[in-house]
């Protein structure tokens, strides 16, 4: 406990703290959008459910890896060399999550453009259906959440050597995550168009994880940045859209249309 009062008594620690947290924070918006968009496929009754155990498997993880923080810092050791770059297991790890994310990303786009397929897996009043279904989504939210969990501790450890100050940061970061699920969610469920972009972020995402994995440094920033400006253009297209509609239904009187 004394230690610990040490170490916040350096103004550096409070420094290094608000930073990390900020950062776990942003990475967790990459997780976060994957958590909305499969969790938004499940029955309603079971999202809020199946949310709160992904968000909080995600703690978990990362307070577990914080216990091994030997182990993952070894995790950047090269294990074998191919094609000219040395690879180590975080490396695979990478690669291995954004090739998944790639293909998730890949079969939602292609469940939202062919219609007549996007009810997979849910078509069929059925118990068994939705517990698989469930299942299935708690899986997959586990394997992205082992990707960026130890993506995100290896960010933390290179940025600060205290490790009371990585639990506080990966707490902080996680609540805000669970208390953005849900409204996030319901956003991305409420404006159909907005998945499209979600997906081509994960698929983004996807991407930069993988020439990561193969050596090559995507600075987060240039990555944040193209969201947020396709974000701004799709609010002012939302914005557009509505506009038009009350415009349409004030002069027709009819009622405006949902998008």
């Amino acid at each position: 406990m004394q230690d610990f009062l040490l170490i916040f008594q350096d103004p550096t620690a409070w420094v290094a703290l608000v930073t990390l947290v900020v950062m776990e924070v942003v990475l967790g918006i990459d997780n976060l959008i994957f958590i909305s968009i499969l969790t938004n496929k499940l029955p309603a009754e079971m999202r809020e459910r199946a949310r709160k155990i992904g968000i909080g498997l995600a703690l978990v993880m990362r307070l577990g890896l914080l216990f091994t923080i030997a182990w993952i810092v070894q995790l950047t050791q090269p294990v074998f060399t191919a094609f000219g770059h040395d690879f180590s297991w975080k490396d695979l790890i990478l690669i291995a999550g954004g090739l998944f994310l790639v293909y998730k990303a890949t079969k939602e786009i292609h469940h939202s453009v062919d219609v007549t397929d996007s009810k997979e897996d849910l078509v069929g009043a059925g118990k068994n259906v939705a517990q698989v279904t469930f299942a299935s989504a708690i899986g997959q939210i586990l394997i992205l959440d082992l990707v960026f969990s130890i993506d995100s501790i290896i960010t933390a450890v290179g940025m600060t050597p205290h490790v009371p100050i990585m639990f506080i940061a990966v707490i902080a970061a996680v609540s805000v995550m669970l208390l953005a699920a849900t409204p996030l969610a319901n956003f991305i469920e409420k404006n159909p168009t907005i998945v499209m972009l979600a997906l081509a972020f994960l698929l983004m995402i996807g991407g930069t994880l993988i020439v990561e994995g193969f050596g090559v440094h995507v600075p987060k920033g240039y990555i944040y940045a193209a969201m947020a400006f396709s974000a701004g253009v799709e609010a002012l297209n939302m914005f557009s859209r509505r506009r038009r509609d009350r415009i349409r239904a004030a002069q027709g009187g009819l009622p405006p249309t949902h998008h």
